[in-house]
């Protein structure tokens, strides 16, 4: 599914809001922090290695009568043009294009040439709001002024948030400010629901996390997971039981020593870490296998591409 999909929608409901929100950025400015931060709930992978994104993940947020529908997309990559690389752009490009309000991520007072890059993607019409992200990172605020006016040459944007995404007061600002440019119209999803996502998915990004967070920048970016099983089995003991078997999938033998570990420590604090929080996030007892298998070239061929679940 590559256009931003938009569900029927029901008959208008006086008062309220509905709209699609993507929030596009280069890899590594904090886009999944910003969703996961907006959501009140984590559904996006966070990672300090770049580029840990890989799907178009919708998040949501019913506030008073403002449903608000979240886009999280891949960093638009510029430097490798793999079959991954190029199904991702794909995703990024899909998202952006039939949105009703856009979240530019960036560093405050930074742009570089991949910022533009993304900047040039956007069509006309769609309004755009420069998110100044990691604001508690710039020691000298005075710069920011020139920044900003540099920024607005660039693009019209319709207004500057800067801000940081782990501050909650800037999130509540900046649902004020987005609800705004939403269409008034029924929403598209109950008010409990937080992602379009399957259970499935979201085991498979969290042993990828964990992966990213345990490997950090040794591992290529090219690594996934692939979910084999995926059941739900009656327990007199619990109240939900799920047994999920995954396998991580790397490009070379070295990449697969590197996952498991002396002695399988390495493989064995991932499982441990993805499996306790699928049981917070799902409020179920896991029971999670995690294998690893080497498939080299996986990300250059697109036929393989498509069967881990990339469009």
């Amino acid at each position: 599914m590559l256009a931003a999909a938009r569900p029927a929608a029901g008959a208008p409901v006086e008062g309220q809001r509905c709209g699609l929100i993507a929030i596009v950025g280069k890899p590594n400015v904090g886009k999944s922090t910003l969703m996961n931060a907006l959501v009140g709930q984590k559904i996006s992978i966070t990672s300090r290695k770049a580029q840990t994104t890989r799907h178009r993940i919708t998040g949501i947020r019913t506030r008073g009568a403002t449903q608000f529908v979240f886009v999280d997309t891949p960093g638009f990559q510029t430097r490798h043009s793999t079959a991954l690389n190029k199904s991702l752009n794909k995703t990024v490009m899909g998202a952006i294009g039939d949105v009703d309000l856009i979240l530019f991520v960036v560093e405050a007072g930074s742009f570089t040439l991949a910022d533009a890059k993304v900047l040039s993607l956007f069509k006309p019409g769609i309004p755009t709001l420069l998110i100044a992200n990691k604001l508690d990172t710039v020691h000298r605020r005075a710069e920011i002024a020139p920044w900003l006016k540099g920024m607005q040459q660039r693009h019209p944007f319709a207004e500057f948030v800067p801000m940081s995404a782990k501050n909650k007061g800037d999130i509540e600002r900046l649902y004020g400010i987005c609800e705004k440019y939403l269409p008034e119209q029924a929403w598209w999803y109950a008010e409990d629901e937080l992602t379009d996502r399957s259970e499935k998915f979201l085991a498979s990004e969290t042993v990828r996390e964990k992966l990213f967070r345990f490997t950090g920048d040794e591992l290529p970016y090219t690594s996934t997971v692939v979910i084999d099983k995926f059941d739900e089995e009656k327990s007199k003991q619990y109240k939900r039981f799920l047994r999920i078997a995954a396998t991580i999938v790397v490009e070379r033998d070295g990449h697969k020593a590197m996952v498991i570990g002396e002695k399988g420590e390495r493989l064995k604090r991932i499982s441990t870490e993805a499996r306790q929080e699928l049981e917070k996030l799902m409020d179920a007892k896991v029971f999670l296998e995690v294998w690893v298998k080497v498939r080299s070239g996986w990300a250059d061929d697109e036929a393989r591409v498509r069967s881990f679940g990339y469009e």
